[in-house]
C-alpha cells in the first residue's frame, strides 16, 4: 500500500511523494529522509521547470537518433539513478568475479564437464535448457571468454542490498544506449558532484573483440553481425561500428570458403576473423543436429579455428534462470572464492527434491501462486507471468526464484525489483505540489572481457546503467 512520506526535514521537491511499506526505495528512507547522494539532486531538480527539463531531454534523444527499431524513439526519463563510488567498488569486484565464474563454466560445460560430474550442478540443467548449442561441444577455447561481453541485471532487495537478478551473456545489448541517454540527461541538470566518466567502454570493447581473434591474427578483422535495420538494436550496433571502425554486415554479405568466412564490403572481399554476433537467429543445430542454415554458413570457419565469434554460440546456456540458480556454487568451485555478490535467491524443485525429501520441495512450491513466473530461457522480462492480485496477503518473504521440473519457468516476487523516483505527465519526480510516481526496475552492468592473464581479463564498463 502506497504512503505519501512526510520529509523528516523541509527539502524541496520532495512533498507528495508515495512511499510503500517493505519495498526499498533508493532516494528516500521510510522515514521520508532522503538517501545519500539523492538529497543534491532532488534539490537541482526542484530548482527546474519539469516540462521543460523533459522536452529538452526528449529533443537531445531526437536529434542522437536515438531508437529501439524503425521508429520507435525510446522515452527516457531525466531523473537519473545514482550509486556511490564507496558502494560502487566492492559491486564491481563481484561483478567482475561472476562474470570470470560464468565464463569457467561456459568453457567446462562445453569441454570436460567437471561441474557436472561432480554434482555441483545437476546435469539436468544442461539436458533442458534452451540456450545450450551442441554443435559447440568441444569447440571453445579455454583461453578465450566464450561470453566476451557479459550483461548482469541488478536490484535491491528490501534491505537494499544489491543482487543479481539475471546473468546475460548470450547477447547483452543497451551499453550504447546508456552512454546516449548520459549524453542527453546530464548536460541538463547541474548538480555538486561529478559521474564517473563512460568515454572509455568503446575502446575496451574494442580491444576485447580484437583479442578474441584467431592465434595468429595480428591485426584481426572484426565485424559486427546484425538482422540490418529492422533490428531492436540498430542504432547501438551502426553507433559501435563508427566509434569502433568495425563494419556492420548481415547475412547476405557473408560467404565461407575453405574453412574461411569473407564478408563483401561493397566492391572487396574480406577475411573476417571476429564475428561481433548481433543476430536473434542463435541456432546452429536443429533438434536432429543437423545443421541450420546459419550453421552451415558459419560452422566450417568455426571448425576450421580461423573464425570466432563474440559472444561465443551457446553462451545462453548461462542466461538460463536455472543455471542463475547455481552461479554462487560456480564461483567457489572454478575460483575457490567467496561469492562477492549474491543472487536474487532461486530454488531448483527438482534438486531439493532430490536432496532434502519431498515435503523440503512441496514447501517452497506452495509459494508459488505468489510469484512472479519467469520463463528459464526467454530474453529480459519476455513471457513474466505476475499472479493475480490479492486484496489482502501476507508479508511478501525474501526475493526466491524457483524452477518447477517440467514447466520451463521460474518464479520469483513481484515485489523484488527496487523503486526510484521517476517522471510522470512530465514532471520529474519527486516535485512539491505536483504528483510524482516512483518506478520499478533494474540496472544493468555490461563487462567487456579480454583474453589473457587473470589481471587483463578484468576489463570492465565502470557504471554503466540502463
Amino acid at each position: 500500500m502506497a504512503t505519501t512520506l512526510k520529509p523528516a526535514r523541509s527539502l524541496r521537491g520532495a512533498g507528495g511523494y508515495p512511499l510503500e511499506a517493505g519495498n526499498f526505495d533508493e532516494a528516500f528512507a521510510p522515514t521520508g529522509a532522503p538517501r545519500h547522494p539523492y538529497t543534491e539532486l532532488i534539490e537541482a531538480l526542484a530548482q527546474q521547470d519539469p516540462a521543460k527539463l523533459r522536452e529538452r531531454v526528449r529533443s537531445r534523444v531526437a536529434a542522437a537518433g536515438l531508437e529501439f527499431g524503425p521508429g520507435q524513439e525510446i522515452a527516457v526519463d531525466p531523473v537519473p539513478r545514482l550509486i556511490t563510488a564507496t558502494e560502487w567498488e566492492p559491486l564491481e569486484r563481484g561483478l567482475l568475479q561472476r562474470a570470470r565464474a560464468l565464463n569457467a563454466f561456459l568453457v567446462d560445460a562445453y569441454g570436460s564437464q567437471r561441474i557436472f560430474a561432480a554434482g555441483v550442478v545437476p546435469r539436468h540443467l544442461l539436458e533442458t535448457a534452451e540456450g545450450y548449442e551442441p554443435a559447440m561441444r568441444g569447440m571453445i577455447d579455454p583461453d578465450v571468454p566464450p561470453a566476451t561481453v557479459a550483461g548482469l541485471d541488478l536490484v535491491r532487495d528490501e534491505g537494499g542490498e544489491l543482487r543479481v537478478l539475471e546473468d546475460n551473456l548470450r547477447m547483452p545489448s543497451g551499453a550504447a544506449y546508456a552512454i546516449a541517454v548520459r549524453e542527453a540527461v546530464a548536460p541538463e541538470i547541474e548538480v555538486p558532484f561529478q559521474p564517473r566518466s563512460i568515454d572509455g567502454y568503446g575502446r575496451l570493447l574494442r580491444s576485447a573483440l580484437r583479442a578474441a581473434a584467431p592465434a595468429g591474427r595480428d591485426e584481426p578483422t572484426v565485424a559486427i553481425l546484425s538482422d540490418g535495420p529492422a533490428s531492436g538494436a540498430w542504432y547501438e550496433q551502426q553507433r559501435f561500428g563508427r566509434e569502433l571502425g568495425m563494419p556492420v554486415v548481415t547475412l547476405d554479405q557473408l560467404e565461407t570458403s575453405r574453412g574461411r568466412l569473407f564478408a563483401r564490403l561493397g566492391r572487396e572481399r574480406e577475411q573476417v576473423d571476429v564475428i561481433y554476433r548481433r543476430l536473434d537467429d542463435d541456432r546452429l543445430s536443429e533438434p536432429d543436429g543437423s545443421p541450420t542454415g546459419l550453421g552451415e554458413l558459419l560452422l566450417p570457419a568455426l571448425r576450421s579455428g580461423r573464425l570466432r565469434c563474440a559472444n561465443a554460440f551457446g553462451t545462453g546456456l548461462a542466461d538460463d534462470k536455472l543455471a542463475h540458480a547455481y552461479v554462487e556454487r560456480m564461483v567457489d568451485f572454478y575460483l575457490g572464492e567467496e561469492p562477492l555478490l549474491r543472487s536474487v535467491p532461486s530454488f531448483d524443485l527438482a534438486d531439493q527434491a532430490g536432496r532434502q525429501g519431498d515435503g523440503a520441495a512441496r514447501g517452497v512450491g506452495d509459494q508459488a501462486a505468489r510469484r512472479l513466473r519467469r520463463p528459464r530461457g526467454d530474453d529480459h522480462a519476455a513471457g513474466d507471468r505476475a499472479p493475480a492480485p490479492a486484496r489482502a496477503r501476507p508479508p511478501a518473504p525474501p526475493p526466491r526464484a524457483v524452477h518447477r521440473p517440467g514447466d520451463g519457468r521460474d518464479l520469483q516476487p513481484p515485489d523484488c525489483l527496487r523503486r526510484r523516483p521517476a517522471a510522470a505527465a512530465g514532471r520529474p519526480a519527486p516535485v512539491r505540489r505536483q504528483r510524482p510516481r516512483r518506478r520499478r526496475g533494474d540496472a544493468r552492468r555490461f563487462d567487456p572481457i579480454r583474453t589473457g592473464s587473470r589481471r587483463a581479463g578484468r576489463q570492465q564498463l565502470p557504471g554503466r546503467w540502463l
